[in-house]
């Protein structure tokens, strides 16, 4: 504004040292400061101070920084290791403060490195599982049939006849269960009344597939978005994990009004935000999913998924009220074993009935995350044991991997 007025009376030539002077003592700068906004205007047409560049963190570097327990100084010596431009230590440290502020979420070191690992390990079992043993040809095994997925129900699936983010074992495919047609029933009727639903139940009971089997298809102008938990959830997390789910153009805002703003301005068309492991959230994670709700300008359906989450809408009775069905995922019946895990792998299809249900008692237990480890370990064992066979002994030795000691 000053500088503009400069310009006018310049343009007037009744533009003095005075002016100048006076124009400095109000901005409280100096002279020379004034004169140099004056010949930037003039040359440049700007008339706003030039921008900075902004120093930004890439994921990579926020990994680092999480593997190292959040120790700025750690970072730093790790960047200047590896050559280029660093920033100085005071600069990332100004950084990491102003993100973390923002909503940031850094995770927990020992959680990184659990994860790190876990992947690890499930990447080595995979490889095991599948390529069978390789070398020298003095194993011979009975390899467990390959066969092509077949779609159930209109569902596609791909090499593992699976959906997206529903891990099985390879050859398996979903099964529509009771329990899973009850599942969409009840987030059809919340969709329906854009209100909320629950589905809750002990872990491994297939919850999360039946959640996705019920959303696959959903009704054309609708939209599905699954939000993750964040660790040692807060507001803040949340308000992250919700922007970055939505897949929002741009780098995350740095006040929370902005981060509001647009997170509710995407949720104006109508939308499934479906939160797994619900039952991890505090009441104001909670808190702000109802308000996201509550918002006038929203359409949304919450799906709160996860075992113990009806334990968690409790604490919140506000949200608890807008639940429109509480869906429980119960332990398979021994009457849906037989049919329910020869759908699910044609391992099973050769194991009698009797023997099905001796597998359930002793070990599975109705637990549909328990018989796809006990497959998986079945499928290692036939690709690696010289000679197996389905038995009662093999089954035995199996069941000590799955079940957990006592």
């Amino acid at each position: 504004m000053l500088v503009a007025r400069l310009l006018e009376l310049d343009a007037a030539g009744a533009l003095t040292t005075a002016h100048v002077r006076a124009g400095a003592q109000v901005g409280g700068v100096n002279v020379r400061t004034v004169w140099r906004w004056l010949d930037a205007a003039r040359t440049e047409g700007r008339m706003e101070r030039r921008p900075r560049a902004r120093l930004e963190l890439s994921d990579q570097m926020w990994e680092m920084l999480a593997q190292a327990g959040g120790n700025v100084a750690a970072l730093h010596r790790h960047l200047k290791a590896a050559g280029g431009e660093v920033p100085s230590l005071a600069s990332l440290h100004r950084v990491v403060r102003r993100d973390l502020e923002a909503g940031r979420v850094l995770p927990d070191r020992a959680v990184v490195r659990r994860e790190r690992d876990e992947q690890q390990t499930r990447q080595a079992l995979a490889d095991l599982a599948l390529a069978g043993p390789q070398g020298g040809g003095a194993v011979k095994t009975s390899a467990p049939p390959r066969l092509g997925p077949e779609a159930t129900s209109g569902l596609p699936v791909g090499e593992s006849g699976a959906l997206a983010g529903v891990a099985l074992p390879a050859g398996a495919q979903l099964v529509r269960t009771s329990w899973v047609r009850a599942v969409a029933e009840a987030v059809g009727q919340a969709m329906a009344s854009q209100g909320a639903v629950c589905v809750f139940g002990d872990p491994g009971r297939g919850k999360t597939a039946a959640v996705r089997m019920a959303l696959h298809e959903v009704p054309p102008g609708w939209k599905v978005t699954w939000v993750p938990v964040p660790v040692r959830p807060s507001v803040a997390g949340m308000r992250r994990a919700v922007f970055d789910a939505l897949g929002l153009a741009g780098r995350f805002p740095h006040t929370s009004a902005l981060a509001d703003a647009a997170v509710t301005g995407a949720l104006g068309e109508a939308r499934v935000l479906v939160v797994d492991e619900a039952q991890r959230l505090p009441v104001p994670c909670l808190e702000y999913l109802q308000s996201l709700w509550d918002h006038p300008g929203t359409r949304v359906t919450l799906v709160l998924c996860g075992a113990g989450s009806e334990r968690a809408l409790s604490r919140l009775p506000q949200l608890a009220s807008r639940v429109v069905a509480w869906q429980e995922v119960p332990r398979l019946t021994g009457a849906e074993v037989a049919t329910v895990v020869t759908g699910f792998h044609p391992l099973w299809r050769t194991v009698p009935a009797a023997d099905l249900t001796w597998i359930d008692r002793s070990c599975a237990h109705g637990t549909f995350r328990t018989w796809a480890a006990l497959t998986a370990h079945l499928q290692n064992a036939l690709l690696t044991i010289a000679d197996a066979s389905i038995d009662r002994a093999l089954l035995r030795r199996l069941f000590q991997r799955v079940a957990p000691p006592l």
